[in-house]
């Protein structure tokens, strides 16, 4: 099958979702499937890389068809609003132009969202070329983006995205979603949608790359990923306070984002500069051996609705490094935590976080079993390899009756290699 993924990030940018997207396009083209990816010219952390103005490139990446198509490059750390619009606008137009000049090289588009505007090139297949398509739904964006006070609820701009997903998940052959809740929240949320066609594929881990490294253990706690609105790590900073009333402990958040500045400027008004570290972004090779030698790892989402749906990578992959995840929220990572063993959920208060992160750090013991218990968990329910391997054969399936690869409770998997 003639596979075409549109997605915002690709490598090198070092998102979450770049290395998603990469184990997907990769895992599917090593099982025999013909994969095209589109991705713009790398510009994720936004001013991270030096602008390209070329109209597209080619290349390979591990046999990966990798094009990157010109779009608007913002250069701020922050982009004000139209950057960002032009960002996430640009990239998607282009790749309806490159769809209308090569619609007959691919079979099926996946369109990956986040931003909603991805799906444009899918909208367009579907409607002029009759070609099967798939949403990649890993986020609420029109949700989170209300809850999080960028988008007002009632407006012009949300009534007219509303519109765009209805037609979107309604003509869509295929709704794949990273957790349950968030299936169930647009089954909810829009008319019209044949639940049959909703089906869960999570974000998952590469266990290959994810492992317990054989290093030294420091007194240190770590968070790495997106440094995003999304994430309460200033309760995590301020907790601080209190844990090393007890005990020792640093706190490393590797990683870019748009608030990374604003929590440089909690941690220094707060005196905390030698307990927290700022490393910016690392290699994704790296990252393992960060995990391993830390005591703790990191997941702390805002407890908002609208995020109940959401499980960060970054909970996966510290359970596949062999360290137990504290995470804030609730919903689909208290699921994940209870169920796997391997986490536990504080409240979204320092206090409370410092609290739950001295009862582990007092128990050795517990810490060790716990980080057992996730790596096992992510072992037989999440690897990517086999998450991409559901995902074919209900590639394969689109139109029959036959889209059984399914996440249904938020755990194991059917029909599994």
């Amino acid at each position: 099958m003639r596979i075409l993924i549109i997605s915002q990030h690709f490598p090198p940018e070092r998102s979450g979702n770049a290395s998603r997207i990469f184990d997907m396009s990769n895992h599917l083209q090593k099982s025999g499937e013909d994969v095209t990816v589109l991705s713009p010219h790398p510009n994720f952390p936004h001013g991270s890389f030096n602008r390209k103005w070329s109209f597209s490139e080619s290349k390979k990446v591990n046999e990966i068809n990798l094009v990157n198509l010109l779009a608007w490059q913002p250069n701020a750390k922050d982009p004000g609003f139209v950057s960002r619009m032009a960002y996430y606008l640009s990239f998607p137009m282009h790749t309806i132009l490159w769809i209308l000049l090569h619609h007959r090289k691919f079979d099926v588009i996946i369109t990956s969202a986040p931003p909603i505007f991805t799906g444009f090139g899918g909208l367009f297949s579907k409607v002029l070329f009759r070609k099967k398509w798939v949403m990649d739904v890993r986020d609420l964006w029109i949700n989170a983006s209300i809850s999080l006070g960028f988008l007002k609820e009632g407006s012009f701009f949300e009534k007219i995205s509303r519109m765009y997903e209805q037609g979107c998940y309604s003509r869509a052959d295929l709704i794949s979603g990273t957790t349950q809740e968030l299936g169930e929240d647009i089954l909810r949320t829009y008319r019209n949608i044949d639940e049959n066609k909703v089906k869960v594929t999570p974000n998952g881990v590469d266990i290959e790359l994810f492992y317990p490294v054989d290093v030294p253990k420091k007194n240190q706690m770590i968070y790495a990923g997106n440094i995003g609105h999304a994430q309460d790590l200033e309760n995590v900073i301020l907790s601080l306070k209190k844990i090393n009333e007890k005990f020792d402990l640093k706190l490393i958040i590797a990683g870019d984002g748009d608030i990374k500045e604003d929590l440089m400027k909690v941690t220094s008004e707060n005196g905390l500069d030698d307990l927290v570290e700022f490393p910016g972004m690392v290699p994704r090779e790296s990252v393992p051996k960060m995990f391993s030698e830390s005591l703790i790892g990191l997941a702390p989402l805002k407890k908002l609705k609208t995020l109940e749906y959401a499980v960060p990578t970054k909970a996966y992959e510290c359970m596949a490094c062999g360290i137990p995840f504290v995470g804030c929220g609730e919903g689909e990572i208290r699921k994940l935590a209870e169920t796997s063993g391997g986490g536990v959920i504080a409240e979204n208060s320092a206090d409370d976080i410092a609290a739950t992160i001295l009862d582990l750090l007092e128990d050795p013991q517990k810490m060790d079993e716990m980080g057992k218990k996730g790596r096992a968990f992510v072992e037989k329910n999440y690897s990517r390899k086999q998450i991409a391997a559901g995902l074919k054969e209900n590639l394969h399936n689109i139109g029959t009756e036959k889209m059984n690869i399914d996440y249904s409770d938020g755990i194991g998997y059917a029909g599994s290699e």
